[in-house]
């Protein structure tokens, strides 16, 4: 069984780096057991378990599987070792304190576009509660179990033909509409374009993931933080985010994504980590209404 030792250069903190990476506390691909962080992953190279854990000074990753050597070769990658918290520069009070209690926070780049492309299409329009159940629905169906001594009840996510081949019932069993499933099969027709973004430069792999209809820019977003570790890759078209960003800095409510852009716009480059920092703060609107069900309501 291969292993890669990893040893952060400064302060680092596993679980809040990779923690965007897991779809719902259930999620038969990603799994928190016995101080251990468990992916079940599909890599160019074929189904991997991954292990990951830390050391006195070393992160540590084991690996099973015919993806095996592909994920301990970009380990270092999806533990955040491409991110550079140093070249940002906070300019607000509270992005700064955010900052100063959060010195282990690395962005990820797992390298795996089709993989975080499903899931954020899952998540269009609807609640993270009834996205992350598709997710999990699906995975237990169609996803393959992991290789190694992985977890009980953790899938490795199907292939793009895979998810090309569910038929139309059971989307709409998982509770995925027609316009989420249509734009999941059109993006499998293509996912070997589409993969091609996570080495490309920002703007040049928002573009190429639009061009399938039904990807938006808010699904570019959310594809392109976790396949490429972009730290601008802003989330817009969100139902909550200006406005949690806008009460953070202003304590204004109601705030838009004109507003927000203006607001993070000292953070050209960062705005991402900018946002996400600003979220760790926990400083949201208290709410006024009734609660809408839990989760984010996205555009495309």
């Amino acid at each position: 069984m291969p292993e890669r030792r990893w040893v952060p250069p400064g302060p680092y903190h596993l679980s809040l780096t990779l923690r965007v990476l897991q779809r719902g506390g259930r999620d038969p691909a990603y799994r928190w057991e016995d101080g251990a962080i468990w992916r079940a992953s599909r890599t160019p190279y074929g189904p991997v378990t991954l292990r990951i854990t830390t050391g006195s000074r070393a992160v540590i990753g084991e690996a099973w599987g015919a993806g095996a050597d592909w994920a301990l070769e970009t380990l270092p990658a999806l533990l955040g070792a491409e991110d550079d918290p140093g070249e940002f520069t906070a300019r607000h009070r509270i992005v700064a304190q955010a900052v100063r209690r959060n010195p282990g926070l690395r962005l990820t780049r797992t390298g795996l576009v089709m993989e975080a492309l499903v899931a954020s299409v899952l998540e269009q329009k609807v609640s993270t509660r009834e996205a992350f159940a598709a997710w999990r629905r699906l995975l237990l169906r169609y996803g393959e179990a992991p290789p190694g001594p992985a977890p009980i009840g953790m899938r490795v996510p199907p292939m793009p033909r895979q998810w090309s081949i569910i038929p139309s019932w059971e989307w709409h069993r998982a509770g995925v509409d027609d316009k989420r499933a249509s734009a999941i099969l059109r993006a499998c027709r293509y996912a070997p374009r589409l993969e091609e973004a996570a080495d490309m430069d920002l703007p040049e792999a928002m573009r190429r993931l639009q061009l399938v209809p039904g990807i938006g820019s808010w699904t570019a977003a959310e594809v392109l933080q976790r396949s490429n570790g972009a730290p601008d890759a802003l989330t817009t078209g969100d139902l909550h985010l200006p406005g949690h960003i806008g009460y953070a800095l202003t304590g204004r409510r109601g705030l838009g994504d004109a507003e927000m852009l203006e607001l993070l716009a000292p953070y050209a480059g960062q705005r991402h980590r900018a946002a996400r920092l600003i979220l760790l703060t926990g400083r949201i609107p208290t709410r006024r209404e009734p609660r809408a069900p839990l989760g984010r309501i996205a555009r495309l």
